[in-house]
């Protein structure tokens, strides 16, 4: 009789495909703030951590950009008009930056994946949760760049 129900539940498998009608998680998505700075101007945005690709509509030649709250050097992707080299950096205030370089426009930004905030479990239970916003991982809790004291 076992292995009836066995072959029932595995012929009805097939015959669905193998699809499950499971819903997906709602989940939140994060929301990357970012400041693009060129020379004395400057134009911020904030965008949806979710993948899609956003155009700036600015054509201001960018040298630096601020993600005061997002670890935008590793889970953003930014398309310049002109070729250039990123690398990232820490303000003297303890705000993660991305240099340009040589400056050009930035046309379009898109960011995936979400982070922990200051202060929050980068650990719990012995399992990365995932990576810092705007600082580092220490004593399973992210702490910022540049100490508050």
């Amino acid at each position: 009789m076992k292995y009836l129900a066995t072959l029932a539940s595995a012929l009805s498998l097939l015959a669905t495909g193998g699809v499950t009608a499971m819903p997906l998680e709602e989940r939140d998505v994060q929301t990357v703030h970012l400041t693009f700075h060129g020379g004395p101007a400057e134009y911020s945005m904030a965008i949806p951590a979710d993948g899609s690709m956003h155009n700036t509509n600015n054509a201001l030649s960018i040298n630096i950009i601020d993600a005061p709250d997002y670890n935008a050097f590793y889970q953003c992707h930014f398309t310049t008009q002109n070729p250039a080299t990123l690398a990232s950096s820490i303000s003297p205030g303890g705000v993660n930056q991305i240099m340009v370089g040589p400056p050009t426009p930035i046309t379009q930004v898109s960011c995936q994946g979400m982070c922990v905030p200051t202060y929050g479990d980068c650990y719990s239970n012995g399992q990365y949760v995932g990576p810092c916003c705007a600082g580092f991982c220490a004593a399973n809790k992210c702490r910022p760049w540049v100490n508050p004291f």
